[in-house]
């Protein structure tokens, strides 16, 4: 199973930026989606945006145009770009792989809230 570990979470006023990384134990070339999810208070978990090994890229609905996924395989980090930050944002974002052989893995989270 690969180790994940998410930084880069904080607080920040509604407007704001906060870029999120989410480092691999392994090599980032071998997992076939790499996503990110969020679970804010009292929901359930659900994906924000996703990115493919050839770098096709899936977003929810209400972060297109503010979020951009990317992966940069030479550091085995996947990034959340999080820009006009809204307070419906405020969650705890988790990421999520899923290698070539199905494996899945989680990593345990990094808060963001959004507050003025």
């Amino acid at each position: 199973q690969v180790h994940l570990v998410e930084s880069g979470g904080g607080s920040v006023q509604p407007g704001g930026s906060l870029r999120l990384s989410c480092a691999a134990s392994d090599s980032i070339s071998n997992m076939v989606l790499m996503s990110w999810y969020r679970q804010g208070p009292g929901k359930q978990r659900s994906l924000v945006a996703a990115i493919s090994s050839g770098g096709g890229t899936n977003y929810l609905d209400s972060v297109k145009g503010r979020f951009t996924i990317s992966r940069d395989n030479t550091e085995n980090t996947v990034y959340l770009q999080m820009d006009m930050l809204k307070p419906e944002d405020t969650a705890v974002y988790y990421c999520h792989a899923v290698t070539r052989t199905s494996t899945i893995s989680w990593g345990r989270g990094t808060q963001v809230t959004v507050s003025s």
